[in-house]
């Protein structure tokens, strides 16, 4: 009994030693303010994700690593926030990689229709945050002066929403879509025969309303949180697009941090992520069922549904394929495929 009662309290001191130690790691260290700006909706999953990394940050750091964080896009939308963060006016973002192909070129693979249908959300994961894709796009975004400190995502897709009815690939002809603005968004919604139109966000509810646009697509929670199904009748599961966000911050600014708040960074999008990753195919069914309680109708498809839209997707393969090179579309291919 007594050797049990030393082992117990040797485990004890060396735990509290522990505790005091990684505490301590931050005691000579300088206080220091990052601004973080996100351009994901109240509630939505990469809002959601960006609290619980701020979270996780003063909890490392004992508040020694300090988050100022604005979301909603406080500070602007995903392409003014990426400008903002090269120009060293905010340090971290979150966003979706839609407004990064501009500044990222390789990023435009995850604009590959339909690349990521058939796999899991591990699968997915594993591929993008873990394997040697991952070590080809840390070199694409560190050429651009930003790093990628992680990727969100549960195997959900931007939705397609619509006052049109679509049964098949050849309804899309000629309805009016509003899109982010990029280009090879635009050309999946030409190939299918639709009339993308770029709009900012902010104006999208009032354009769904006045008729200006008849459809937008995203994601469930955004859907939901912009009550999108009072003036949308259809939920239109084309899954052209993985839902995705990306942590996104200034290479140099990272950089010149003390290894500890580096490791501290990493550290805390690492456990955000473990933490609203699991909940994110929860969040969009109960946001799908929302929508429909609401009065929308959830149309689903067969293989012969997706089989046309990828071969209308084609033109836009070969487009990325030349636009990036064939070997980042390989690479990523490779990592789904596990090989």
């Amino acid at each position: 009994m007594k050797k049990l009662s030393v082992i117990i309290y040797a485990l004890l001191l060396a735990f509290a030693i522990s505790g005091v130690a990684s505490a301590g790691a931050y005691d000579d260290l300088k206080p220091e303010t990052l601004r973080y700006g996100n351009g994901a909706a109240l509630g939505a999953a990469g809002d959601l994700w960006g609290i619980a990394f701020c979270k996780q940050v003063e909890k490392i750091t004992g508040g020694k690593l300090k988050i100022d964080y604005f979301g909603n896009s406080q500070l602007g939308v995903d392409s003014e926030l990426q400008t903002q963060m090269l120009a060293g006016d905010i340090d971290i973002v979150s966003c979706q990689p839609g407004q990064t192909t501009t500044i990222v070129p390789a990023v435009a693979v995850y604009d590959l229709p339909l690349v990521f249908a058939k796999y899991d959300a591990k699968t997915i994961d594993r591929a993008l945050n873990a394997s040697e894709f991952t070590k080809l796009m840390d070199k694409k975004y560190a050429a651009s002066r930003m790093i990628c400190l992680g990727v969100l995502q549960g195997a959900t897709y931007r939705v397609m929403t619509s006052n049109k009815k679509i049964d098949k690939v050849g309804d899309f002809k000629g309805i009016k879509i509003r899109t982010m603005n990029s280009p090879n968004h635009l050309a999946f919604w030409k190939g299918l025969g639709a009339n993308p139109t770029p709009l900012p966000f902010t104006e999208l509810y009032m354009s769904l309303q006045q008729g200006v646009v008849q459809a937008q697509e995203n994601a469930n929670d955004t859907n939901l949180s912009s009550n999108f199904q009072e003036v949308q009748k259809y939920l239109v599961n084309v899954k052209q697009l993985l839902y995705m966000n990306q942590f996104l911050m200034n290479r140099k600014k990272f950089e010149s941090l003390a290894p500890a708040y580096q490791k501290a960074i990493r550290d805390a999008v690492k456990a955000a992520t473990e933490e609203i990753a699991p909940s994110l195919a929860k969040i969009d069914s109960e946001c799908r069922d929302k929508l429909v309680k609401g009065g929308m109708t959830n149309l689903t498809y067969n293989n012969a549904f997706y089989d046309d839209v990828i071969k209308a997707s084609q033109p836009v393969y070969a487009k990325i394929s030349g636009d990036i090179g064939k070997d980042v579309v390989d690479a990523l291919i490779k990592a789904l495929e596990g090989k």
